[in-house]
């Protein structure tokens, strides 16, 4: 399996779509990686979320909120799924503070070893912080080509798009391409040792 002792992160929130986060439930795990949903947990033990299409119901008993540096660096990947999720994420009660769940995410981007996903709609969780895509090649959603646009991003007419650290997809539907694509990438890496660093990503592409 060519991501044993690789972990991957998924952002979940209400009005998910539910073929792709049963698609990452089962693939990733076929690889041997560590799956982890993570939510705002708001203080709770569980949160039951439902999905967009079917109001399929999913557990989450895991908080982005509660991990700290060394628990961050553990992780390979960090992904935002499509979905009305980013747009619940985004929400915070005070206008002049972050939303936890960018904050998280501005985490992630400061280490470019751990690769970034966002597919579809989940580009909205980066409109708070345009700097993390400015300049990067990226595709979207059509509905957000505005969007990435405003925030500086390159948009890129194709079904998956790798920036570096960064992976994008343009539907949710394609989350199959974009699983895969992360799966290659990080299978190019070194095996992670247990408890350890895994190895910094290659060059630009």
């Amino acid at each position: 399996m060519r991501l044993t002792g690789h972990k991957i992160a998924v952002l979940m929130e209400s009005d998910f779509y539910e073929p792709e986060i049963l698609y990452y439930q089962h693939r990733f795990p076929e690889e041997g990686a560590e799956v982890h949903f993570l939510s705002r947990m708001w203080g709770k033990d569980e949160i039951t979320f439902h999905g967009h299409e079917h109001r399929m119901p999913f557990v989450v008993r895991e908080s982005f909120e509660d991990v700290d540096e060394f628990a961050l660096k553990e992780f390979s990947a960090v992904i935002v799924p499509s979905g009305m999720v980013s747009d619940r994420l985004r929400y915070t009660e005070d206008p002049a503070e972050l939303p936890p769940a960018a904050r998280f995410l501005r985490r992630a981007f400061q280490d470019p070893a751990i690769v970034k996903g966002i597919i579809c709609h989940g580009m909205w969780l980066t409109a708070p912080l345009p700097a993390l895509v400015a300049g990067r090649r990226a595709v979207v959603h059509n509905n957000l080509l505005g969007d990435l646009r405003n925030m500086g991003g390159e948009y890129v007419d194709e079904d998956v798009v790798v920036h570096d650290d960064l992976v994008t997809a343009r539907t949710g539907g394609h989350c199959h391409l974009f699983a895969r694509t992360i799966i290659d990438l990080l299978a190019e890496r070194e095996r992670p040792a247990v408890g350890g660093r895994r190895a910094a990503l290659g060059g630009a592409r």
